[in-house]
C-alpha cells in the first residue's frame, strides 16, 4: 500500500529521518550537531522532537552509546496516551479493558493455533507455578503468572499493534489497582479457567479453549473496586 506525502509530512523532520534508517543497519543515529546540518533545522528544535521519539519508545537514547532506532512497538504510544486518559478521568479503565478483552477474544484462534509445543509446555508451567503459590500459607497471589499466560497465548502473531495493546493494558492493569483482589474465591476461579484453557489447547480444542477464556474474562465484572487515582499521580 502506498500512502501520498501529506501522511508523511504530519511527522517531525527527526521522526521522518528515523523512519527512512533501512531494518537492516545497526540503528544508529547521527549525533544532533550533524543532524542539524543534514536536515536544516536547529539542535534546540531537534532535541524536542528527540524526546518526543524517545517517549514513543522510536529510538533509544544513552550518554556514550549515543542515538539508535528502536525496532517498532505499539506499546510506548498507546501508554502514553491511556495513561493520560486514566489520570484526567476522561476515559475509565474498564473501557480499555473491554477493548483488551474482545481484541484477544478476535485473535485468540489464530494464536493458539499457531503456538507450539514448547509454548504449550510454558502456558502449563506458569499454570503449574501459579498454582503452586494459591496452596502456600500465607497465600502468595500470582499476579505475574496472570499476566505471562495472557501474553504468551499471542507470541506467536508477530503483529505488533495487538502485542502493543496487550502489554500496554497489563501495564496499566496493575497502576489501575486490579492486582489488588477481593477476596481468593475470585482468585482461584481465575486460575481454575486458565488450567481449562490450556488443556484445551493441548488437545486443538480451541473453541472451547477460547469459551472458557471469555468466560474467565467476564469474571471482571464482577469486581466492585474503584479505580484509585492517586495510583496515576
Amino acid at each position: 500500500m502506498e500512502f501520498s506525502q501529506p501522511v508523511f509530512s504530519t511527522l517531525s523532520e527527526f521522526m521522518q529521518y528515523i523512519a527512512s534508517l533501512s531494518e537492516d543497519g545497526d540503528g544508529r543515529v547521527p549525533p544532533l550537531s550533524e543532524l542539524s546540518q543534514m536536515l536544516n533545522i536547529s539542535v534546540a528544535t531537534l532535541r524536542e522532537q528527540l524526546e518526543v521519539a524517545r517517549m514513543m519508545g522510536i529510538v533509544d537514547v544513552k550518554p556514550k552509546a549515543g542515538i539508535h532506532k528502536l525496532a517498532y512497538s505499539f506499546k510506548p504510544a498507546v501508554i502514553t496516551s491511556l495513561t493520560y486518559a486514566l489520570a484526567s478521568e476522561s476515559t475509565p479503565f474498564e473501557q480499555y479493558a473491554n477493548l483488551r478483552k474482545h481484541t484477544e477474544a478476535a485473535y485468540f484462534l489464530e494464536a493458539a493455533q499457531a503456538l507450539s509445543i514448547e509454548d504449550k509446555r510454558d502456558l502449563e508451567t506458569i499454570v503449574l507455578r501459579a498454582e503452586e503459590k494459591l496452596k502456600r500459607r500465607p497465600v502468595v497471589i500470582p499476579t505475574t503468572e496472570h499476566r505471562d499466560f495472557h501474553l504468551l497465548i499471542y507470541r506467536r502473531l508477530k503483529n505488533p499493534f495487538v502485542t502493543g495493546l496487550l502489554e500496554a493494558y497489563w501495564d496499566l492493569y496493575k497502576a489501575a489497582g486490579f492486582e489488588v483482589y477481593p477476596d481468593m474465591e475470585y482468585v482461584n476461579r481465575i486460575w481454575v479457567y486458565h488450567r481449562k484453557t490450556i488443556e484445551m489447547i493441548k488437545e486443538h480444542h480451541y473453541d472451547l479453549a477460547l469459551q472458557a477464556l471469555m468466560e474467565h474474562m467476564e469474571l471482571i465484572a464482577l469486581r466492585e473496586k474503584k479505580i484509585p487515582r492517586q495510583a496515576f499521580e
